[in-house]
């Protein structure tokens, strides 16, 4: 299911500006340091002008009016320095910030997020949104920050020092500036679209290079080295040729605006001239009024080179906020009760569930389970027997009917109380970057060394965690920890064993273990599920013998029900499975 919202540039800035006025006080000191470096940055010329006034002719310089102007000029700059350095302080922490409170949003959603949204999309973008995306925003903000005020005060200050000089000569740079802005602003609009596509390429270069990576075994396997290089070098024409023409397009802002700028210089020079010229400026007057016309026109070229490099952040942004505003998983009511002291009573009545609208798979499903019985679940691929895992640990809600726990719908309970009352094994192994022991304390973080010892124990995983370098204190990841598959799920197995809830789920947790250490295990489980509800999914029949209730499924409905016995004795689907597999 893809719910994939589009978030367009006007909202993405809404939000941006979102996240920025929760740092009002730094915005505002930023702003002042602005305002006080431009300050004294226009005050320079005024200084530079009156020295070069004092300098009349031959032997007529006031040397020392001169040394006491350059004394306040070096004063005036290292000032100048320190404020910016705080200034630019003030700017990297409320970026840093901003970027800090996106990140922490999209991940919270992302844990939020229903698992049809993850299972819909591709991990390498996902992980591309949150690092990549994010990474673009933050330059393109810090820009903004660095640039934008500084350009803004340092418009209006030498608008205001300019007409203190001349009138008629600010009205000619003031009506002719703008100019570049309109061209800049021509031109943003044109790369926004570029920007975003480049974004959207880069995530799917990203989880092609994260699903290649993560499956490099099987790419060697079936030779597919050469297959997925001619996908890679696809992929990467396309963002070459969307970065070239964002690039391209975005370039052309800043040597235009210089351009247009150079020729008002050019004006203000021809125009100053004639009035020094006429005696109504001095030659001091006209070199400050020329600092004053170039400071003003900077940051036009500044402020429209931080527009194209916020159309870039602001479409990175867009894409983080489609995260962000995508609608989470239905969140636990007020009333929801909390389940306490289960004693494993399970009903489903009439459900029907399918991933895809239109696509069957579950139909009117009813099985009633009592405590401390031991379920089994068999059947062909694809037949629902994961499905119906999902459905009672509530990662999916099912279409119609209901589950029921204790009597109390699932979803009038809190998940965490619902899922608490399972241990999950799963045939997919997963542990985090840990020692091994925070690995099997997962589910009772409590938990003492004697009692990590004892599981593991149960497990036959103790004898291999001993050989590890420093044994329960080595730090292993589930992509490069050194473990085989095996010894990873004998990991997986001791962490449920360690908390032992009251219904445990068991999804072809043995079948990366071999035949004499699975013997072992299931010695372990059978103790461990004594008077436990058990969920058993298994492809090798020959370890759910002892099940109380076999439920063979096929095409989302149960097709048979009974013990081993009694399904063999009835010569029917599940007897045929049984037989297939011992067959000689």
């Amino acid at each position: 299911m893809n719910n994939n919202k589009k978030v367009n540039q006007k909202y993405a800035l809404k939000k941006v500006l979102a996240y920025i006025g929760k740092y009002k006080v730094w915005i505002f000191l930023s702003i002042l340091f602005a305002a006080v470096t431009v300050a004294l940055s226009l005050y320079l010329p005024i200084l530079i002008g009156r020295a070069i006034d004092l300098i009349v002719g031959k032997n007529n310089v006031d040397f020392d009016n001169i040394l006491k102007i350059l004394t306040e000029s070096a004063v005036i700059i290292g000032v100048n320095a320190i404020l910016q350095w705080f200034m630019n302080t003030i700017n990297n922490r409320v970026t840093f910030q901003v970027v800090r409170d996106v990140r922490n949003e999209a991940f919270t959603k992302l844990q939020n997020l229903p698992l049809s949204y993850i299972d819909s999309h591709r991990h390498g973008e996902i992980v591309s949104k949150l690092i990549a995306d994010v990474d673009q925003f933050a330059d393109g903000l810090l820009m903004g920050f660095t640039q934008f005020f500084t350009g803004v005060v340092t418009i209006l200050g030498t608008l205001a020092f300019m007409l203190s000089i001349n009138f008629k000569i600010t009205i000619l740079v003031v009506v002719l500036t703008p100019i570049s802005l309109f061209v800049a602003r021509f031109i943003s609009k044109r790369t926004y679209n570029y920007f975003k596509k480049q974004s959207e390429i880069r995530g799917e270069q990203t989880a092609l290079v994260d699903e290649m990576i993560g499956n490099q075994k099987i790419v060697r396997a079936f030779s597919y080295e050469k297959e997925s290089l001619n996908q890679f070098d696809e992929i990467n024409k396309r963002l070459s040729e969307a970065s070239i023409k964002a690039v391209f397009f975005s370039s052309l802002t800043n040597p235009v605006t210089r351009f247009i700028n150079s020729l008002i210089y050019a004006a203000v020079g021809l125009t100053g001239a004639i009035a020094v010229i006429n005696g109504t400026v001095t030659v001091g007057g006209l070199s400050c009024f020329l600092s004053y016309a170039n400071q003003y026109t900077k940051p036009f070229n500044e402020i429209s080179g931080v527009i194209t490099e916020l159309q870039n952040a602001l479409a990175c942004a867009a894409r983080v906020f489609e995260l962000i505003e995508e609608e989470p998983q239905i969140p636990d009511g007020d009333d929801s009760k909390v389940i306490t002291n289960a004693k494993g009573k399970v009903a489903l009545e009439n459900v029907s569930f399918s991933y895809t609208p239109g696509q069957k798979l579950i139909e009117n499903f009813n099985l009633n389970i009592r405590p401390g019985q031991r379920i089994a679940i068999v059947g062909p691929t694809g037949c629902g027997k994961t499905t119906l895992i999902n459905l009672l640990m509530r990662f999916y809600d099912v279409n119609e009917g209901k589950i029921l726990v204790e009597n109390e719908d699932i979803r009038n309970v809190t998940r965490e109380s619902l899922r608490s009352c399972y241990g999950m094994v799963l045939q997919e192994t997963w542990l985090k970057n840990g020692t091994v022991r925070e690995n099997i304390v997962m589910g009772k973080p409590d938990a003492t060394d004697e009692e990590v010892i004892e599981a593991a124990k149960a497990t036959h995983a103790h004898s291999f965690i001993k050989r590890l370098p420093n044994g329960y204190d080595t730090i292993i990841s589930d992509s490069n920890s050194g473990l085989s598959q095996g010894q990873k799920q004998l990991l997986c197995i001791t962490r449920v064993m360690l908390s032992i809830p009251p219904m445990l789920i068991l999804d072809e947790a043995t079948s990366s273990i071999d035949t004499r250490t699975e013997t072992r295990i299931q010695r372990s489980f059978a103790k461990m599920m004594e008077g436990r509800t058990s969920f058993i999914v298994a492809h090798r029949l020959s370890t759910i013998r002892e099940a109380d209730v076999i439920l063979v499924m096929k095409d989302g409905n149960v097709i048979e029900q009974g013990s081993h016995d009694e399904l063999l004795s009835l010569g029917g689907f599940y007897a045929k499975l049984y037989n297939s597999q011992f067959a000689v």
